[in-house]
């Protein structure tokens, strides 16, 4: 499923990596413990969490992660979409809770990785 579709079906709003926005996401998931994505085949999935740390990112690009969908309208520290921006991360927001958003995600075909995480 391309991004594009996915920010047209939550709503979402870009918040970094606007020129990043044509590629496929192959899977999701949704983690707010960090750890859980080092256990997982990420590359090019779609992360689904409410935390609005650095480490997100960091970990997000350590696992190759293709986009982060922050939810319930948290907005992330500006420090972290600089991060995010300089390391080609998109980043969308959407006023979803994580639940509704990965429910909407899974109804509209995109699937979990190997588990879920």
């Amino acid at each position: 499923m391309k991004l594009t579709e996915i920010i047209t079906l939550l709503d979402a709003e870009v918040l970094a990596g606007s020129d990043h926005l044509d590629i496929e996401i192959t899977a999701c998931g949704a983690a707010d413990l960090m750890e859980d994505l080092s256990r997982k085949r990420t590359k090019g999935s779609l992360l689904i969490t409410g935390l609005t740390s650095n480490l997100v990112i960091q970990t997000s690009i350590e696992n190759q992660i293709g986009t982060v969908l922050m939810v319930r309208g948290k907005k992330p520290h500006p420090n972290m979409l600089k991060l995010a921006e300089a390391s080609q991360l998109p980043v969308v927001l959407t006023q979803h809770a994580m639940f509704t958003a990965s429910g909407m995600l899974y109804m509209a075909g995109l699937r979990g990785l190997d588990g879920s995480w």
